[in-house]
């Protein structure tokens, strides 16, 4: 039987401004999932809309994974 995976996207932003990410934030994201058992699967850069007005800002989204079950 195969096995089966979930996953789960979190959008990361420093702030609507633009502005650095900082490693602090995107570590403490990671190290959080992974304590809830989450593998990390991927990063990848994006424009993520801000809450306010058209455009975007520079983000990342970050994709994990862990076996369902």
């Amino acid at each position: 039987m195969a096995r089966r995976y979930e996953y789960k996207v979190v959008q990361l932003r420093e702030s609507l401004m633009g502005g650095k990410l900082s490693d602090s934030k995107l570590e403490k994201v990671l190290n959080d999932a992974a304590g809830d058992g989450w593998q990390l699967k991927a990063i990848t850069g994006a424009d993520v809309k801000g809450r306010i007005g058209p455009g975007g800002v520079d983000g990342l989204l970050v994709t994990f994974e862990r076996p369902v079950g």
